[in-house]
């Protein structure tokens, strides 16, 4: 999630991409933009893909933007992890999902098991494979990852989950906000988080659906996270080891919230690598 300070940048969307007409998925690496990978109620959801060269079938990512559930692209905010996925050898999927406040929770997340699904039935178009998919998901596309693959099962099951600094438990997260981020009540279309609502928080928060079956988590987090509280990381691995699942926290020291706030920082730039390391060690 984003404050205001940080939504407040512009939100680099500056027109429509045509899509790239493959004349051959089987024969080179191919980019393509805009695909459709769902209409709900006359809204098109689509994504921006990266099939590498070759026959695969390839270690696959489901790319989740953040925005804090009100604003952000499939090509802004999680657009540092293309180059890394990319070189690893990875075909990826960055995706764009409703947006709150027009589309409340859980609009999003069905949207990220839309994605899922329509890979899954695609995978020999796209050379995905299907047992080796991971979602990732910063900031609050990290609190939608973490829920859809906490829940994950049958047609979207995932096999791994990296979440950059998401939300995993509303309710201590609000006992953290000072005040409650105007996002957050945008998301769920409540006023105020007070004994009425607080229900609605917990339906949403991830930790409520870890299981010993939960596919294995990473979590990676600033320790100077000013926006999600880094505690949040903390709380879901401790909670993912106590039910038996796996959950590996990579903590960034002095780092704020966002990729975007990385980038320009040498010390921080190590968390590609360490990423990119995390899936290839879990999807081999």
């Amino acid at each position: 999630m984003r404050n205001h300070r940080i939504l407040s940048r512009a939100v680099r969307v500056s027109g429509v991409l045509p899509i790239i007409v493959l004349l051959s998925l089987h024969a080179r690496a191919a980019e393509l933009n805009d695909v459709v990978y769902a209409k709900v109620n006359g809204v098109r959801l689509t994504l921006d893909a990266h099939v590498p060269e070759g026959t695969g079938p390839f270690p696959t990512a489901i790319l989740v933007h953040g925005g804090g559930w009100v604003a952000g692209d499939k090509r802004e905010y999680i657009n540092y992890l293309f180059r890394p996925l990319t070189d690893a050898g990875f075909a990826w999927f960055s995706i764009n999902y409703r947006l709150a406040p027009q589309y409340k929770f859980p609009a999003a997340a069905d949207d990220v098991q839309q994605a899922i699904r329509y890979l899954r039935a695609n995978a020999a178009k796209y050379k995905v494979n299907p047992r080796r998919i991971a979602l990732i998901g910063e900031s609050a596309g990290g609190h939608l990852v973490s829920y859809v693959g906490a829940r994950s099962q049958g047609p979207s099951r995932v096999a791994a989950v990296v979440s950059m600094y998401g939300i995993h438990d509303f309710i201590t997260a609000c006992q953290a906000w000072k005040p409650v981020p105007t996002e957050v009540l945008q998301l769920f279309g409540i006023s105020a988080v007070d004994a009425t609502t607080a229900s609605v928080l917990v339906k949403a928060s991830p930790v409520l659906y870890i299981t010993r079956d939960s596919p294995p988590f990473l979590l990676m987090h600033g320790s100077k996270d000013e926006d999600v509280p880094y505690g949040q990381s903390v709380e879901m691995c401790d909670k993912m080891k106590q039910a038996g699942a796996r959950c590996e926290l990579i903590t960034l020291d002095g780092a704020p919230h966002g990729m975007d706030h990385w980038e320009p920082h040498s010390e921080f730039l190590w968390y590609k690598k360490a990423l990119v390391d995390w899936l290839q060690k879990t999807l081999k």
